[in-house]
């Protein structure tokens, strides 16, 4: 394990990095804090509400537009590193607001790739989204459950096993686990068993290969 660090009021800074062998895949992960807010004197206690599905779904889309935005912003500069920006996550975690890249290249990324984007990143983000909350920011490779975002990437791993959460339940399920079959007309196909399921693209709120070991 690969560990620095520094820290001053205005903003924290914790940057660690992981190496694990996962097969032929290694993972290296780099955490990094973002902005930190300085707050003086006692919190006031908001009165607590339960959240409404109807809440969930507008915190889910202003979750994914801020991924969405910062996928485009962060595009240029990973093509420029010879890097591929291979999916951007932006949700609450136990331990706050997570911004989550991850970045892949042929043969692996290394740590330096994800210090090089991380530093990168944030600059980026401190010019053009400016209004973010305090969060954390993550980069790492996508490992052997490498994630699924963009539509062409259904197409691309087709014929591939991958575990799929949509928003909306189909056929009484909300998750499903089967073989990619191809995608078209914002559809994504999944053979589950000896069934296809037809699943919404626009309701899809996470995708992975499983035990994913590069394209042959």
């Amino acid at each position: 394990m690969w560990l620095t660090g520094c820290m001053d009021w205005k903003k924290t800074v914790s940057i660690i990095g992981l190496k694990m062998e996962t097969g032929s895949l290694p993972v290296f992960v780099l955490y990094s804090t973002g902005k930190m807010v300085k707050r003086m004197g006692k919190a006031n206690r908001r009165p607590s509400r339960q959240k409404t599905s109807a809440d969930e779904l507008k915190s889910r889309k202003r979750q994914q537009a801020i991924a969405d935005e910062t996928y485009r912003l962060a595009r240029p500069l990973c093509d420029a590193e010879g890097l591929e920006l291979v999916h951007v996550e932006f949700q609450r975690e136990p331990g706050g607001l997570m911004l989550r890249f991850y970045i892949d290249r042929p043969g692996g990324v290394s740590l330096d790739d994800c210090v090089a984007v991380s530093r990168q990143v944030e600059d980026i983000l401190d010019v053009h989204l400016q209004d973010l909350p305090p969060y954390r920011l993550e980069v790492s490779s996508p490992g052997i459950d490498r994630p699924v975002g963009r539509f062409e990437d259904f197409i691309r791993f087709e014929g591939k096993q991958a575990k799929i959460r949509v928003a909306k339940t189909v056929a009484g399920r909300r998750n499903f686990t089967g073989i990619l079959a191809g995608a078209s007309d914002d559809t994504i196909r999944l053979q589950v068993d000896k069934e296809i399921v037809s699943l919404n693209f626009s309701d899809i709120t996470r995708a992975r290969l499983i035990n994913f070991n590069g394209e042959h």
